[in-house]
């Protein structure tokens, strides 16, 4: 949701023009309900509510600052001072989506965002060549940047993936993020919430990413406007953490707001072996308010592939099989993830023989890469005569490092599959879990990984 043009030059004059009268019920709340009241300073909301939010975490990247510096300048012109943001240390960046640059506006883009770090004194900047570095949603949660509890904003609709972690974790535009810096605060209008109740376990083969391209062919493009996707279940607490990401990170690709789960005991774990404690383990009340529940079986659900040119045009992997590709591609905030790798390997070793398509395989960290390093996992994919790349979004934005040409067909662990997402208008990509891009490599067309792990 944008906030409208016309920001004061003391920072007041919108939000203090809002009708920010509560609807509250005396039902429980959901988890981003009580999120969002703690960072309104209320005691309750009710979806429908327009607050006014304190926000924790911004993150930039290379294609999300240099919009926020554009504003700035407009701004600058009308009067307003951007000479200092709100708290430095409320921001973090990366470089991740055009890196190592192609070509000379991805290189000036990077001297922009160096020229922002030093200006604002913004110290937790993760470079390309300098160190641990990677795609932003990773990052986010392998470098325990943002906390259960947090509000957190991002210069990319993939931010919510951090819902995950049981954070309101969420995409905004150039000029709302440019708000947040200088103001450290913005306004929000409550979602909406729909509750999805995962129970059982998935079976081998099948991945978080299955899950999500399951509700989203259920649901649709458009299934979850402006609302929170909540999930649960002991199905939620049996998946990795990789996993659950995978799920909430697509949720905008229903038009959700953002996507949640409760942080559990394996995600305060995961905070206590970073150093962090101290934070609040929200979850929704037994008699929280929702629009609507659905219930999955896991156990029940097949390998699914989302079909061009839709991330929500799913079907189950019989439908497509068979396929041919011209390239399998394994990356991204949505795949390319230590678990994404590990189980694309797990395929590759039982098989234990080379590619019949172009493999593209990118980790989205220098962490994941260095793990698959002391793991072995770097020369799996090397025998099976994959082509290993740096961290970056390149490809699954048509930037870099695997774009397609005129009427190539993929397969892609990425998460989205719209006309020339991944390069050339007339190429066509098919969405499916690592396991499934795996599978599908190896055999030069779409195929079930179950045929090859037996």
């Amino acid at each position: 949701m944008s906030c409208p043009s016309g920001i004061g030059p003391d920072g007041a004059t919108l939000l203090g023009q809002l009708d920010v009268g509560s609807h509250a019920s005396d039902m429980g709340m959901t988890i981003t309900e009580k999120i969002l009241a703690r960072a309104s300073g209320r005691e309750r909301v009710s979806a429908g509510d327009v607050v006014i939010a304190k926000v924790d975490r911004v993150m930039m990247h290379d294609v999300g600052a240099p919009g926020v510096w554009d504003v700035f300048q407009e701004l600058r012109s009308k009067g307003v001072d951007v000479s200092k943001i709100f708290n430095p240390g409320m921001v973090w960046m990366t470089e991740d989506h055009f890196v190592p640059p192609p070509d000379p506006k991805s290189a000036e883009n990077i001297r922009l965002m160096e020229r922002m770090a030093e200006m604002y004194g913004i110290k937790e900047y993760y470079r390309f060549g300098l160190g641990t570095y990677g795609v932003c949603h990773t990052l986010a949660y392998e470098e325990a940047l943002v906390l259960p509890g947090q509000v957190y904003v991002g210069t990319d609709s993939h931010t919510v993936t951090s819902g995950a972690l049981g954070v309101f974790a969420t995409g905004m535009g150039h000029t709302d993020v440019a708000y947040i810096l200088l103001y450290g605060k913005n306004w929000f209008r409550v979602p909406e919430t729909l509750l999805f109740r995962l129970n059982g376990a998935l079976r081998d083969g099948v991945m978080g990413k299955d899950v999500i391209l399951r509700i989203l062919g259920d649901i649709g493009a458009d299934g979850a406007n402006y609302m929170a996707m909540e999930f649960a279940g002991d199905g939620v607490r049996a998946m990795p953490l990789d996993d659950r990401m995978t799920i909430t990170n697509m949720t905008v690709e229903a038009g959700a707001k953002n996507g949640i789960m409760a942080p559990d005991e394996q995600v305060v774990e995961y905070y206590r072996s970073k150093g962090k404690y101290g934070f609040p383990v929200l979850s929704s009340d037994p008699d929280a308010e929702y629009r609507d529940v659905f219930d999955y079986d896991l156990g029940a659900l097949e390998p699914m592939v989302a079909k061009p040119y839709s991330p929500a045009n799913a079907v189950e992997v019989s439908e497509v099989e068979g396929t041919e590709i011209d390239e399998a591609y394994l990356g991204s905030c949505t795949g390319g993830k230590y678990y994404d790798m590990l189980q694309a390997a797990r395929v590759l070793r039982k098989a234990n023989r080379r590619a019949k398509a172009r493999f593209v395989v990118v980790p989205s960290s220098t962490n994941v890469y260095r793990r698959m390093l002391k793991e072995g996992l770097l020369d799996v994919f090397l025998e099976a005569g994959a082509v290993i790349g740096p961290p970056t979004c390149g490809a699954c934005i048509g930037g870099h490092m695997g774009v397609l040409g005129p009427d190539e067909v993929a397969i892609s662990s990425t998460n989205r599959n719209f006309p020339g997402r991944m390069g050339h208008r007339t190429s066509k990509v098919y969405l499916a879990s690592p396991a499934t891009v795996a599978a599908s490599a190896l055999e030069g067309r779409i195929t079930d990984p179950r045929r090859i792990l037996g």
